[in-house]
């Protein structure tokens, strides 16, 4: 299950900090690394503080984009420093550690953790299905990126450990199968270009109606089937709206 299990790192600035998280990975039996576009490459600073973990480094891969990050998974949790405009369905870190071991069994999931001087941005914090924050001392919550990478690896570890103490089987299915996070986008692409095309959205005054549809569509988290059958609507829609009805057809 914990092959299953991706820590992405966006934008990190110090190599050194790649370095480190990689060994609080490694030390929890994460290995799948995902560099999205690091100001510093993985060199010698970072292989340094690896301290034995240069395989994981080794074997990790850099992208452009968080989208391209996550394309492949069920389950997105991304890690927020403080509380966002808009309200997102948040959990634990405890919580965060049992949904990824629950969900790990039958796809991929990701930890997204940002930049160390300003995190995530909200787009990319809307990518996920949840957020979580560690509950540090708010006089003195100087987390730096590592301890914030070892602490969610931690809780992953010790749910796992739960499960194979209860003799949970590890290839127990789930109840849901929900889509992976490009299915997702595509669908939230074609829910704009729908609401566009019929007015609903105004393309130059769009607002914060998808941020807002986004919320609801995350709280809601349709599975693979009930996805299908939104595009499905949605299509039904564009070729009602592309279809001159009956009495224009046979007006002269």
């Amino acid at each position: 299950m914990l092959d299953n299990v991706r820590i992405v790192l966006v934008n990190t600035s110090d190599q050194r900090n790649i370095g480190s998280a990689a060994r609080a990975m490694k030390t929890m039996g994460i290995t799948d690394l995902v560099l999205v576009a690091p100001e510093e490459q993985p060199e010698g600073k970072a292989h340094a503080l690896s301290a034995g973990a240069s395989d994981v480094l080794a074997n990790a891969r850099q992208v452009a984009t968080l989208q391209e990050a996550i394309a492949d998974c069920g389950l997105v949790l991304a890690t927020s420093a403080r509380s966002r405009t808009l309200d997102w369905p948040m959990v634990t870190p405890r919580e965060a550690g049992q949904k990824v071991v629950h969900e790990g069994r039958a796809a991929k999931v990701a930890l997204v953790f940002g930049r160390e001087a300003s995190g995530l941005t909200n787009e990319e914090l809307q990518m996920s299905q949840f957020h979580t924050h560690i509950p540090a001392n708010p006089e003195y919550s100087s987390l730096n990126l590592a301890m914030a990478v070892q602490t969610l690896c931690y809780e992953v570890r010790m749910a796992f450990l739960a499960t194979q103490q209860e003799n949970t089987p590890a290839e127990a299915p789930l109840a849901e199968s929900y889509p992976e996070s490009k299915d997702l986008e595509s669908f939230y692409a074609h829910l704009e270009r729908t609401l566009t095309v019929s007015g609903f959205i105004i393309r130059k005054h769009p607002g914060q109606i998808m941020n807002k549809l986004r919320r609801l569509f995350t709280r809601a988290r349709p599975d693979r089937n009930e996805l299908n059958i939104l595009r499905g609507v949605l299509a039904a829609f564009e070729r009602a709206a592309t279809t001159p009805n009956k009495k224009e057809k046979n007006n002269p």
